[in-house]
């Protein structure tokens, strides 16, 4: 769906950010601002800030930062049309749609409106069986046998689904309704068209979406019997391949911890919570997928995999590798657990306690590690044979790792276990004959400046652009690590800027922090939908090709915008001294600051 920019400039210029954070943050305000902890990393001084003049929130502790969409996105980990729709409901205003006929949009209508019917009778259902629970002594008895306390059922809404083929129907009175078979609460038997409940005699998992919506159920037997576990079907809103059980019960602890931990169990999730690691989330009976995985990095920066010991689990982690690796930049973290053969999870930390599994997890094999165990397997590295079969297992999960030093680095790892040169094993992989592509570029070279006719060198421009931000964007935005040279100090003092610029460096800051150094086409793309990334892309086209950007430049841009600053706090002080002794104060000692041999 394509979402209008002047509806998104409307929706921002109407929404106010400090009401949509202030849901979540407890802020306070200081000064022309609003502050608080920060929701998306542990911290016990406040670093994170809201500006209500700007519409935009910063922390500079650990650079999120954006407006009220971009909030819910980083919050919530909706999706940017699912944080547009979020916050347009909660004003009152309808989202719009561009290039879409009537037939599809109304049929884009009607699909919506079911999807939130489901989600009503699934919730309907939910809160039956919590009901059940409280009157079933065995499921009850279960789930304390399992150490779950009362408090940890009720935030993760455990419930029973009764014995009975048709325990629903006094739950819905119209038992043949079709949504209750579309939701997958019910099944339908295609030969006599008889309906049976999907869950019977089984303790119920609620799974929720990112906006804490249930969208559909895993159920446990309480004995031996099979299939052990039984999920929801796929639906029009539940997707195993996408949805994660406990991340909306986890995402706070995510980010006070630091990471997330994920299983391959309900059981597992519930009781890493009770056992003091509420930062659980698991599969739901299928491989970890890269759409999984995208998912997780909107909430952490570090993902550790913890599955069972047996060879099940290995291979399950094996896949996980695959999903992760697209994923892995050099800002992220990735690591996998690997508990005793005869455990998982949920019996380990039962058996041995909160401190050795957490033991465990801090000596949790690196995902590079883990890429060159899974590659070298079955190769005999003391053969020729074998160290080119470990090279052509590598190959195809080292090409997938995004570009950056964690790259290069097991390349050169790769390459040294092969016996070979990291440059020889690079173009090996790229199919380049070793040393040719050199020969052949050195002979272009020379052909192409001869002796005496070296070719023109690139100009470094120094000239002063229109005003201060504009060139420090265009340098900023051109120059992929001139970002991180700059200390914290001028950070503040970049992001604090009049719009555009400010929420241009807060985002710059952000990417810096979540992906490194990008060069400009892949900040363009990551741009899109950004309040101001017409005015960036502006901006930069005014750069001829040929002018290279100067970092040194960044300097007197600097100190001119911090005089600049220094003067208007020195002007608004000279105003209110008159009446506010602590202004009065504040400018004698910026006065002094002033003054020759004084300390800066």
């Amino acid at each position: 769906m394509a979402i209008p920019q002047n509806f998104i400039t409307e929706l921002l210029a109407r929404a106010d950010v400090v009401e949509i954070v202030g849901r979540y943050v407890q802020l306070k305000k200081t000064g022309a601002n609003f502050s608080g902890l920060c929701p998306f990393h542990s911290e016990k001084s406040p670093s994170f800030t809201v500006s209500p003049s700007k519409q935009f929130f910063h922390c500079f502790g650990c650079g999120k930062n954006g407006n009220a969409i971009g909030f819910l996105i980083d919050y919530a980990g909706m999706s940017f049309p699912e944080a547009v729709k979020d916050l347009a409901g909660k004003y009152g205003m309808q989202v719009p749609e561009e290039d879409i006929s009537p037939a599809e949009r109304a049929r884009q209508a009607e699909q919506r409106q079911k999807q939130a019917t489901l989600t009503d009778v699934l919730e309907k259902a939910g809160a039956a069986y919590r009901k059940n629970l409280k009157s079933s002594p065995k499921a009850v008895e279960y789930f304390k046998g399992r150490g779950v306390s009362g408090e940890v059922a009720k935030q993760f809404g455990l419930g029973y689904a009764p014995e009975g083929w048709r325990s629903l129907a006094s739950v819905f009175p119209n038992y043949d309704d079709p949504l209750l078979a579309e939701s997958g609460l019910v099944i339908v038997n295609e030969e006599d068209e008889k309906r049976y409940d999907r869950f019977r005699d089984r303790v119920m998992f609620p799974i929720r979406n990112v906006k804490g919506e249930c969208i559909g159920f895993g159920g446990r037997v309480l004995g031996d019997e099979k299939p052990k576990y039984l999920n929801s079907p796929e639906t029009p809103i539940f997707s195993k391949g996408r949805e994660l059980y406990g991340l909306w019960e986890a995402r706070n602890a995510l980010r006070e911890k630091g990471f997330v931990l994920v299983t391959e169990g309900y059981m597992d999730v519930v009781a890493l919570a009770q056992w003091g690691f509420p930062n659980a989330v698991a599969t739901l009976g299928t491989a970890c997928t890269t759409d999984h995985v995208q998912k997780l990095f909107r909430f952490t920066d570090s993902v550790v995999f913890s599955f069972d010991g047996d060879a099940a689990g290995r291979r399950a982690a094996r896949k996980a590798l695959d999903g992760a690796l697209p994923y892995a930049t050099d800002v992220r973290t990735v690591k996998f657990l690997f508990l005793p053969p005869e455990h998982d999870p949920d019996s380990y930390i039962r058996e041995h306690g909160q401190d050795a599994f957490a033991r465990y997890v801090s000596d949790a094999m690196p995902l590079s590690r883990f890429l060159i165990e899974a590659s070298r397997e079955g190769c005999d590295l003391n053969t020729a044979e074998g160290r080119a079969h470990l090279a052509a297992n590598a190959k195809p999960l080292w090409s997938q790792l995004p570009e950056g030093a964690l790259k290069r680095q097991l390349l050169a790892e790769i390459a040294d276990l092969v016996q070979l040169e990291a440059r020889e094993l690079g173009e090996l992989w790229e199919g380049k004959r070793a040393g040719s592509q050199r020969r052949d570029d050195g002979e272009r070279r020379a052909w192409r400046r001869p002796e005496g006719n070296p070719a023109p060198a690139r100009r470094s421009v120094r000239t002063q652009p229109m005003n201060r931000g504009t060139r420090a964007l265009q340098i900023l935005f051109s120059v992929p690590e001139a970002w991180e040279r700059l200390s914290h100090d001028e950070h503040h003092l970049l992001v604090e800027m009049p719009a555009p610029y400010g929420p241009l460096f807060a985002w710059l800051d952000s990417q810096h922090h979540d992906h490194g150094p990008q060069p400009w086409d892949a900040l363009r793309e990551a741009l899109q939908g950004h309040l101001h990334a017409e005015f960036a892309v502006a901006e930069m086209a005014k750069v001829p090709p040929e002018i290279e950007a100067d970092p040194a430049e960044l300097s007197d841009i600097l100190a001119k915008e911090k005089q600049r600053r220094r003067s208007e706090e020195m002007q608004r002080l000279a105003a209110a001294a008159p009446s506010d002794p602590e202004a009065f104060e504040r400018y004698k000692a910026m006065l002094e600051a002033q003054k020759p041999g004084a300390k800066a």
